[in-house]
């Protein structure tokens, strides 16, 4: 698929993320927008999967470990075709399918459950063990915010990616910047992530994640390492695409309001802001 239609599902998935959000009147936008590329590239473009057999065992997997980006997955899931858009704006409604957080159990497309921040790549090493010692080739993948690496699991866990040598996991860092109470820096300092991983025995990558073509290198080339994990750290803006939203650590966990949802969403129609 080209830059061009990957640029058009993001900018849709983009708007349906603004207008899920304006539903519920409540979720987490800045850090949703953020990852919109990165999950665009890897659903649309890289990961084997089965949208008609979203249990598939030799799938590719997903963790998104930040969980409170879920309508990022959601509007990306809905846009692929695991189930209908009309969804989206049942979101956090009671007994509705896509509730605030990832639910295995009753979306599709969704690989685990998350929202306790910092477990996600635990996880990953385990979808990823279990696939060597079954002899499978499927890949897994995980997203981390930024803010979620000052979790001690994190690094717990990157110590067994690289000690158990899973080179058929990739983690992507979603490095931008802003957590719910302000600043990485303010709050507790993350950086340089890339030496950290280095040290932890990673291959690291560093890509602009609102880059295409860079995400997509980024991916081939982790498929290329033997004997390491990969971790793609991705510089990103919280709330891409909307112009009152990004870099704004007051968008982390706040749903826009009717007016604001019709800003935003012609703003994204149309590729200004």
């Amino acid at each position: 698929m080209d830059t061009l239609n990957l640029k058009k599902i993001a900018q849709n998935v983009r708007i349906n993320i603004i207008k899920m959000l304006a539903e519920a009147k409540s979720g987490h936008p800045g850090g949703s927008l953020s990852m919109v590329d990165i999950l665009t590239v890897l659903y649309f473009e890289k990961m084997n999967i089965d949208i008609k057999n979203p249990k598939w065992e030799n799938r590719d997997r997903l963790v998104l470990s930040k969980g409170h980006g879920a309508p990022g997955l959601y509007s990306v899931l809905a846009e692929r075709g695991f189930f209908k858009k009309e969804e989206l704006l049942k979101l956090r409604k009671c007994g509705a399918m896509l509730q605030g957080h990832p639910d295995m159990k009753g979306t599709p497309g969704v690989d685990m459950s998350t929202g306790s921040l910092g477990q996600g790549l635990s996880v990953a090493n385990g979808m990823a063990m279990a696939g060597k010692l079954d002899g499978k080739d499927y890949r897994v993948y995980a997203i981390a915010g930024d803010g979620e690496i000052q979790e001690g699991q994190i690094w717990e866990a990157a110590m067994s990616s690289a000690h158990y040598k899973l080179d058929h996991l990739t983690l992507f860092i979603d490095h931008n910047g802003l957590q719910i109470d302000g600043s990485n820096d303010e709050i507790m300092g993350v950086n340089p992530i890339p030496e950290k991983f280095r040290a932890f025995g990673w291959n690291v990558i560093e890509i602009n994640g609102h880059d295409f073509e860079q995400i997509e290198a980024a991916i081939a080339m982790a498929q290329t390492i033997k004997g390491r994990p990969t971790v793609i750290v991705a510089e990103t803006i919280k709330g891409k695409g909307v112009s009152f939203m990004e870099n704004q650590v007051g968008w982390h966990g706040k749903a826009p309001s009717l007016e604001q949802r019709d800003q935003a969403v012609a703003e994204l129609e149309s590729g200004e802001k």
